[in-house]
């Protein structure tokens, strides 16, 4: 292990979880102790790069106060001096750091010494033009100072603006590729010192040039300015310096910093025009005519910022800078530009949102409302046309466009192109109809939400869809959450619910006329969540949904069956029906409903449910009713235990149950002691064809390729209670035992449900089923949910449970009637396979030991009577065979010498004799050795 190893897994662990990794520490200590290291000349530049970066993720958590930050800063400074010229990226990490600490403790707001100093020093650093002092290898650092200071103007806009002239010059005289640092440290610094002088009043032509000629110490004064970038919009006013200025000077900037912007990267191309694009917007002297010579270029661009910067220069000046035609031009682009096969998708959807944002020259309409710009006709965006071999964000993307332009087109091109989005939405609902994924399903429902937010009101087409859905919902029930959202949306944003209702209305009587067959416990979930929301609509009819509730309960074993889970959703159809403004109309027949249910239902929990909403429904009138129930679902007083039994559905009860943690074990598992021969095989299927076999090698070879041939090992526990634990938990009920394994050569262990442990009775036996993938021990982490008799469930830890390695034994999986000399037989031939086979696999070991006190005879008795093949006493001579599933075999060779014992292994899995060896030196008290030959 490195040095920097803990230092590795202290960084991650403090980056993953702040709060978590100071639980245990203070931030102070933290703090220290990496600005300990840091000085420490002995750590390399790799591990001091990741103590940095501490600094520059969470610098306020190790910084709380700005005394802190400063020291910090100070600390940081003093590391940096004395970094050596080479460690360029530990340098410019630093850089950062201080940077990142003196802005984020407002260090640099309330212009501390330590601030002051430090942008000295960074001026200092980008003064080194084309790297005449320091040379090429410190370029890093200088394009980094170049950032920092972006950092801090932009953090305190106004701070170079008395530097401007400085600042000119350097950009001037840079001809490395650092010249774009320099280009946008000057523009940001430009636009911020203009937007101040706009702010002033009454400002004249010397306070003007004094800006743009600036050369003095940096604007503290200036940095309370706080907003960052200038709103450029036609809704906001602009500040703008007095006309009549003299802008001579400041032209011949812009143009200048327009010349060389080609020579930047797109990003901060953008970044650059938009800058000026701000400044221009604030001088009325400045015409918007200066960027004419970037159009052509910027027109043709590929680059998704760059032409996010037109559009913005499009939106701020409009006609004063783009002619009809440009717009015409602009608008055609985008449109060709949103189908290019070569571009992403994330490409194509925001340019397919700059057509449906285009900033026009003339705007219709000025509202914040979706319009669509008044150039972008039918024929014009006919290529855009969704089809069903699009992504999903893209089709809906186009859906929407497409149907923004029919809506607003002529009539007979309305009506072809709303015809022809029809059509696209039946292919889809097709698709779908044909067991589409989810992801179809999906984009479907949303593609048709789309539809009828635009075209709801063309009757007709409104009435197809919901037959096709009413169609599809009876041959696919797993439609009906995604029925019930579209309803539930249409509903919401739409003035005129009509469509909704007639929907549910719909699905309702396709549930009514489905066959009984379909009505199985599957699709009944589904039927009863449509059911539900049917039962909210109070222009529904419901005495069909209770005749069809009724029935089904009558004529099938639901009752009978106890499902909690529909009955809970019959009661929450119930729940729905008591607050339906024609109850008085169908009281009878839900006054039957839920007294056949408290009746028949084999559930307590459903019969209480039912017998209580039959006494709301028998004892208030319909205004009380609704607002009991309405108050239950609020959060009023009828939320309280007492009237927890209102609400019927299984999100109401998960919301007011608590499950509760306790504080130590409870419940533990005790072993239980058995003789080998018990844990044996219950691959017994095959007893009849092996006993009339005359080989019974061949057999058992035969049936050892079976899948899943004695591959499971079962394991007796007794459930039983701690021995000091709270007497609230004397009598628990309904436990769920959780598994799980510290390693992966085991499958998943299913839960164990037991019906209840109490502490004077005899402890319930659990059988814990493990399937191994490779035989080794393992360890068991359990975990419990219980009630007890107060009716509170909790959750609580057992303690972790060990299986051992001979725990996996168990006997050759051969019928009780298997004579000896087969079983020899079989044992034999897995031998010779094990000494003569595969190198890399098979494996033979020799072990030896005294005998005690404890006879030989008496020690194999006691360890290996279930697994013992033949025995010899005349010859001194045993032979035992373990199977450890899945498939693995390890055989033993008992030889007794006259003064020792000699146990022969051989194994088909070498990977076993470790723990073979651990296993023969604890059953023989550890007077032994190994002699090992693979």
């Amino acid at each position: 292990m490195t040095i920097a190893d803990p230092w590795d897994q202290r960084i991650s662990a403090f980056l993953l979880s702040p709060s978590e990794f100071l639980a245990t520490t203070t931030s102070e200590s933290f703090l220290a102790e990496v600005l300990h290291e840091l000085r420490n000349d002995k750590a390399n530049d790799q591990l001091k790069v990741l103590l940095v970066s501490v600094l520059l993720e969470h610098p306020t958590i190790l910084c709380p106060s700005s005394s802190v930050g400063e020291e910090t800063a100070v600390e940081l400074l003093s590391v940096f001096s004395n970094v050596p010229q080479k460690s360029i990226v530990l340098k410019c990490n630093i850089m950062l750091a201080i940077t990142n600490v003196i802005i984020c403790t407002s260090c640099l707001a309330t212009h501390t010494k330590t601030a002051e100093d430090w942008l000295d020093l960074l001026f200092q650093t980008i003064q080194d033009t084309n790297d005449f002092r320091c040379g090429l290898s410190q370029q890093a650092l200088r394009a980094t100072a170049c950032d920092c200071l972006r950092e801090m103007e932009t953090c305190n806009p106004g701070l170079l603006s008395q530097k401007l002239e400085a600042l000119y010059l350097l950009k001037q005289q840079e001809t490395t590729v650092l010249h774009q640092s320099y280009c946008m440290l000057y523009a940001l610094g430009l636009k911020n010192a203009v937007r101040i002088l706009a702010k002033q009043k009454d400002v004249t032509d010397l306070e003007f040039k004094s800006i743009l000629g600036g050369n003095e110490g940096f604007a503290w004064k200036n940095s309370q300015l706080g907003l960052t970038s200038l709103p450029i919009n036609m809704m906001v006013q602009v500040p703008c310096l007095p006309p009549g200025l003299d802008c001579k000077e400041l032209k011949s900037i812009m143009s200048s910093l327009l010349d060389e912007s080609y020579l930047l990267t797109p990003i901060s191309q953008s970044a650059l025009l938009r800058e000026l694009v701000e400044v221009v917007a604030m001088v009325p002297g400045l015409s918007p005519t200066l960027f004419k010579s970037q159009l052509l270029r910027l027109f043709g661009t590929a680059d998704v910022s760059l032409m996010h910067a037109t559009l913005f220069m499009k939106d701020t000046f409009t006609d004063s800078l783009f002619t009809a035609e440009d717009e015409n031009f602009l608008l055609k682009r985008l449109v060709g530009t949103a189908q290019h096969p070569l571009l992403r998708i994330s490409e194509k959807l925001f340019y397919m949102e700059c057509i449906l944002h285009f900033p026009e020259n003339r705007p219709i309409s000025s509202s914040g409302e979706e319009s669509l710009p008044v150039l972008v006709t039918p024929r014009l965006a006919a290529s855009l046309h969704p089809t069903v071999f699009n992504d999903s964000a893209t089709m809906l993307c186009r859906l929407n466009l497409l149907c923004l332009v029919h809506l607003e087109a002529d009539e007979g091109e309305a009506d072809k192109g709303i015809d022809y989005l029809f059509d696209h939405i039946m292919a889809l609902l097709k698709i779908v109809d044909n067991d589409g994924s989810r992801e179809v399903v999906v984009t479907s429902f949303r593609g048709l939400y789309i539809f009828l937010t635009h075209f709801n009101g063309v009757e007709q087409l409104s009435e197809k869809l919901i037959d096709r859905l009413c169609d599809m919902y009876s041959r696919h029930s797993r439609l009906a959450p995604n029925l019930i959202g579209l309803a539930d949306r249409i509903q919401e944003n739409l003035d005129d619910p009509v469509w909704s209702v007639k929907l549910l209305r719909g699905l309702q009587k396709s549930i009514m006329e489905m066959p009984p067959l379909q009505l199985t416990i599957h699709n009944l979930s589904w039927h009863l969540k449509i059911l539900k929301r049917v039962a909210k609509e109070g222009q529904i009819t419901q005495k069909n949904t209770i005749y069809l509730l009724l029935n089904v309960l009558i004529n099938s074993n639901l009752c009978e069956r106890g499902n909690w889970q529909v009955g809970n959703a019959v009661l929450a159809v119930c729940r729905n029906l008591l607050e339906h403004p024609s109850i008085d109309q169908m009281f009878i027949e839900l006054a039957d409903l839920l007294q056949y249910i408290s009746v028949h239902y084999d559930d307590t929990d459903i019969k209480d449910h039912a017998r209580f909403y039959y006494t709301l429904l028998t004892n208030l009138s319909w205004e009380k009713l609704t607002g009991l129930l309405v108050k239950g679902l609020d959060g009023g007083r009828a939320k309280e235990r007492s009237h927890s039994a209102i609400i019927a559905e299984s999100e109401g009860i998960a919301s007011n149950l608590t499950v509760h943690k306790t504080n130590r074990h409870v419940l533990q598992l005790i072993k239980v002691h058995e003789k080998a021969s018990q844990n044996s095989s219950e691959n017994s299927e095959s007893s009849q064809t092996m006993a009339e076999a005359e080989n019974w090698l061949e057999v058992y070879q035969s049936q050892f390729q079976t899948p899943g041939f004695g591959s499971e090992v079962t394991l007796r526990y007794n459930l039983t209670h701690v021995k000091e634990s709270d007497p609230l938990f004397d009598k628990v009920f309904t436990i769920c035992l959780h598994f799980e394994l510290k390693d992966s050569n085991y499958a998943k262990v299913s839960d164990i449900h037991v019906p209840c442990v109490f502490k004077d009775r005899k402890p319930p036996e659990v059988k814990v089923k493990l399937k191994p993938f490779q035989p080794y021990p393992t360890t068991l982490c359990i975990s419990a949910i219980f009630t007890t008799q107060d009716g509170r469930s909790w959750h609580s830890r057992l303690p972790d449970v060990g299986v051992s390695f001979p725990e996996i034994f168990l006997p050759v999986p051969l019928p009780l009637n298997t004579s000896c000399e087969s079983k020899e037989q079989v044992f034999d031939h897995i031998w010779e396979a094990a000494a003569s086979g595969n190198p890399d696999k098979s494996a033979i070991s020799l072990f030896c030991f005294k005998t005690g006190d404890e006879s030989l005879a008496t020690l194999i008795e006691r360890h290996f009577q279930g697994y013992l093949i033949t025995d010899h006493p005349t010859e001194r001579l045993w032979k035992v065979l373990f199977f450890l599933p899945p498939m693995c075999h390890v055989l033993l060779k008992i030889t007794q010498a006259e003064d020792a014992v000699q146990v022969s292994v051989a194994t088909d899995n070498w990977e076993l004799l470790p723990f073979v060896n651990s296993y023969l030196q604890n059953i023989t008290d550890q007077r032994s050795t190994t002699v090992t030959d693979g």
